[in-house]
């Protein structure tokens, strides 16, 4: 009976040994594992993650170039004139005699005066 459970055991730390030479261990085994990962992650980087950096930097810009008379629309969708211009606050007027202060990333976009309504 011991040499049954002895044999027992020894054939299991067999099977549990490392892989064989011939087979798909290596270097190469393991980047050909991560090869699909990295091509997922070059597909979200152009697709996804590079846009959204451009349209970030194309309003960063936008933004600083704000000035008084400029026609803007507020993320809210107030159209307005700019009527000054602080370090992080933008003035607007929306109508005679009624001013509206706004933190300057809420103006979404510069109107041109082919936008007049």
């Amino acid at each position: 009976m011991l040499e049954a459970i002895v044999s027992f055991f020894v054939s299991t730390a067999w099977a549990m040994g490392p892989a064989p030479e011939g087979g798909q261990g290596g270097a190469g085994g393991a980047f050909a594992g991560l090869l699909p990962l990295i091509l997922i992650f070059v597909i979200f980087y152009f697709l996804l993650i590079r846009p959204q950096q451009k349209r970030a930097k194309e309003h960063r810009q936008m933004i600083e170039s704000i000035k008084k008379g400029d026609k803007v629309i507020t993320s809210g969708g107030i159209y307005g004139l700019v009527d000054s211009v602080g370090e992080k606050t933008v003035t607007l007027k929306i109508a005679e005699n009624v001013k509206i202060k706004l933190g300057k990333a809420y103006i979404a976009a510069l109107r041109s005066t082919a936008d007049e309504d």
